[in-house]
């Protein structure tokens, strides 16, 4: 074992904010057009339904957070909990998510800002977030959070400007304010299939997991910091959901523009309150693309982790993954190949790399799930409430986890089944075609890790 340790920095609020950072608040924007057309215009009860189904899950994550907190989230609980084997593919599949967020991040900043700066090359943009993110990255959690919080800041004076200009600069009535809130029982299959697509808003909760050896008494602050995420970022997005319908009602609008919806809505609420769309329009972007610059921070933070966790177990090269850099206290050369990976986002599309992140997240949902079933079930006295806690609530989470599968596209499918086949081909030539254990660490150096 390395005597480097990452430096116990990070406090509840600090993996709060950088679980919101990951998720981007104004990432809302993103679906907000497809979602409402999809749901008829009852954006806001879709959001109420995902954080329903989300919830399960999270509760999950809590859990195995309180039990096993260690750097590689959902690979170390599975590793721990199922074995070797099983853990090493689902840390497999959950670096399909992790890796290509950021990958997709850059995509989106080149693309945003060579609209808004036509002369410079969108590659020039990619470079230099690349770049500076991973050299953030490299000088220590302690100033990613500094960042985090600045960033989040911006977002959120936007949203707050958004949300009082949306109420106050138009007139309604008892029927307008509630109309957003009234659904009938026909259009409950619009509703299910928006939720689905909203869950994806989410992820983020379970990046903050991969900041265990990080934290401050970490088997009490992940799963508050967790919880605490999950009912901010639900609560900003049903307050922006349902004031943006009350600006705009007429969701018909979107049929067919359902991308530039958002703009659409900003615009107009811009106009109404006499800031001016332009105003409106210009600050969303801004306040949009800090959003993605801090969710490339936190992306590359959480994969470099997970790749740390998986080098310490020795299924992935040790020289260069498990390496804690002496003064920064970073995993730095997980930190370099994750940049010197993303470099991919000068040539791969922006439709490619989104089929990519979904497989993986829903991998680790399941599995986490199913990691509290097997690991507290077998070491509790049953009860009833222990069955409950235990046994049906991460039941309902694998459900769901299940049931979101299938609204995965045929190509996230297809990406994620010939990416778990390269695993598998790996694992065969570490195992020698399973003939030898796969490497992991003893139950005395979890414990010491732990305690």
């Amino acid at each position: 074992m390395s005597a480097i340790k990452m430096k116990r920095v990070l406090t509840t609020p600090a993996l709060i904010a950088f679980g919101l950072a990951y998720m981007v608040p104004l990432g809302i924007f993103t679906t907000y057009g497809q979602v409402t057309v999809i749901s008829n215009g009852h954006l806001p009860i879709a959001y109420v339904i995902t954080l329903m189904m989300i919830f399960f899950t999270a509760l999950s994550y809590c859990r195995m957070a309180n039990r096993l907190p260690l750097a590689g989230s959902a690979y170390s609980y599975v590793l721990h909990t199922f074995g070797g084997k099983i853990g090493f593919l689902i840390g497999w599949a959950q670096i399909l998510d992790y890796l290509f967020l950021p990958i997709l991040n850059y995509i989106v900043l080149g693309l945003y800002l060579h609209e808004a700066f036509p002369a410079i090359p969108a590659s020039v943009f990619v470079l230099a977030s690349l770049i500076s993110v991973s050299i953030l990255n490299y000088l220590g959690i302690r100033l990613i959070n500094s960042v985090n919080f600045t960033l989040i800041v911006i977002q959120l004076i936007f949203i707050v400007l958004f949300v009082v200009l949306a109420f106050t600069s138009v007139s309604h009535t008892s029927d307008s304010l509630l109309k957003p809130l009234q659904f009938g029982s026909g259009q409950l299959g619009g509703l299910f299939s928006g939720a689905a697509i909203l869950c994806l808003a989410f992820l983020g909760f379970d990046a903050i997991a991969t900041l265990a050896e990080e934290s401050n008494n970490a088997k009490k602050t992940l799963p508050k910091a967790i919880l605490w995420t999950v009912a901010i970022a639900g609560i900003i997005f049903l307050l922006v959901s349902y004031s943006a319908h009350l600006a705009y009602p007429l969701w018909q609008d979107f049929v067919g523009n359902e991308n530039i919806a958002s703009l659409d809505v900003v615009y107009r609420v811009g106009e109404i309150s006499h800031f001016g769309g332009q105003f409106m329009y210009n600050f969303f972007l801004a306040a949009y693309l800090t959003g993605v610059f801090a969710s490339a921070m936190t992306a590359q933070t959480s994969v470099s982790r997970i790749f740390y966790a998986m080098g310490r177990e020795g299924v992935l090269p040790r020289r260069i993954f498990y390496k804690i850099h002496h003064r920064f206290r970073t995993p730095h050369l997980s930190i370099l190949f994750v940049a010197a990976f993303s470099l991919l986002s000068l040539i791969l599309p922006l439709d490619l790399v989104v089929s990519m992140i979904s497989f993986g997240a829903l991998v680790a949902f399941t599995f986490v799930n199913l990691c509290v079933i097997k690991s507290y079930l077998s070491s509790e006295r049953l009860s009833i409430m222990v069955l409950i806690k235990f046994g049906l609530l991460p039941s309902i989470g694998v459900l769901l986890s299940l049931w979101l599968w299938t609204s995965l596209e045929k190509m996230a499918m297809t990406i994620g089944v010939i990416w778990l086949a390269f695993g598998i081909v790996y694992l065969l030539i570490i195992t020698r075609m399973f003939t030898r254990a796969i490497p992991s660490l003893s139950d005395d150096e979890v414990k010491a890790l732990i305690t």
